[in-house]
């Protein structure tokens, strides 16, 4: 690696450690300060305090939903209030067994082990962990070949939290040992603006009650988005000599970023012309329609898809993504349904 290459690695470092510490600053740890997920919120603050009254661990939750719903938080949350060690990593980087092992042989009792990403652990981990989830002990191989023999570590009772944004990805051995599989929702306009309104606060902006509202139905029912917009539109405002986030501050700032009144960035009006503009407005595969757009399957699945398709404007169908005549009016386009399929978008 050359001297630039190492001088950019460490910049990049550098952002993304500023960017992590100003995220965690806006994130909640009490379960009260969460806003939203009622229903999940409810069921798990019962079961944290059944825990707490038994003095036992709480049992293993897999939190399911889309990205930056706040799966890691509610992970770290679980962990304040009961008031135990929370340890954390992702499946990728569980290469090994010995990864593994190597965390849960340093946890303390009851501590909140959180994988995210768990839908991708390898199957030598996974079955590491099956063990480890019900029995609080590790399986090790000692010596090779035939003089090889297995031994059970105990290790101390803990909470595993998985948070999987592919449900179906997960394996049904794993996902039976979960004793409670919450799936979070989308966030409504009211509880975005509320969020909206709480990080404000801690970054000593002010911002008006209607421009939260605005910018509350642009953030695409997201709490991750909602709070990286707020923060640019604090620049907007802060450049323009303002201490208070007004509707025309938002107006302004949304038409910089390219995000339009429903919340679509470029990128997701450019998925949405390219289904109508390069394949006739579908059927095409999520693996084709990625490459079309220079993206990868799994960003195109997990973070695009399931906003287009909640606003209905994208359809996944047995032969493949497809947009709805939703879709056409809102990027003000004509479509005809082609007589003979029936379901080919054309462009006037």
């Amino acid at each position: 690696m050359s001297e630039n290459e190492d001088f950019s690695a460490i910049v990049r470092a550098d952002l993304r450690d500023r960017y992590d510490e100003q995220d965690n600053k806006l994130r909640p740890t009490m379960l009260s300060d969460f806003l939203g997920q009622e229903s999940v919120k409810k069921n798990l603050s019962t079961f944290i305090e059944a825990a707490k009254l038994r003095e036992e661990p709480l049992d293993h939750l897999l939190l399911i939903g889309p990205p930056g719903l706040g799966k890691t938080t509610l992970a770290q949350i679980t962990a304040h209030e009961l008031g135990v060690d929370f340890k954390v990593t992702s499946a990728p980087a569980l290469d090994k067994p010995k990864d593994l092992a190597g965390i849960l042989s340093t946890i303390t009792p009851r501590t909140v082990f959180f994988i995210d990403e768990i839908h991708r652990l390898k199957p030598a981990i996974e079955e590491m962990l099956y063990i480890a989830m019900e029995d609080f002990e590790l399986d090790w191989i000692i010596g090779q070949g035939a003089a090889a023999r297995t031994v059970r570590i105990p290790i101390p009772p803990f909470t595993l939290v998985g948070a999987t944004t592919k449900a179906g990805s997960v394996s049904s051995p794993l996902r039976s040992r979960f004793g409670f599989i919450p799936r979070f929702e989308f966030y409504t306009q009211k509880e975005l603006s509320s969020i909206i309104k709480r990080s404000a606060k801690i970054l000593e902006i002010g911002i008006e009650e209607d421009a939260s509202m605005l910018l509350a139905q642009c953030c695409r029912g997201t709490p991750r988005v909602a709070n990286r917009v707020l923060r640019r539109m604090r620049d907007f405002a802060q450049v323009a000599g303002s201490n208070v986030i007004t509707v025309d501050i938002v107006d302004d700032g949304l038409k910089r970023l390219e995000i339009d009144g429903i919340g679509l960035e470029k990128y997701d009006r450019e998925i949405l012309r390219s289904i109508i503009e390069n394949f006739g407005g579908g059927p095409v595969g999520a693996e084709t329609l990625a490459i079309s757009i220079g993206e990868s399957m799994d960003t195109l699945e997990d973070y695009y898809e399931p906003y287009l398709i909640q606003c209905g404007l994208l359809q996944r169908t047995p032969r493949g993504r497809m947009v709805t005549e939703k879709a056409y009016t809102h990027l003000g386009l004509t479509h005809a349904a082609d007589s003979k399929d029936g379901l080919q978008g054309t462009l006037f």
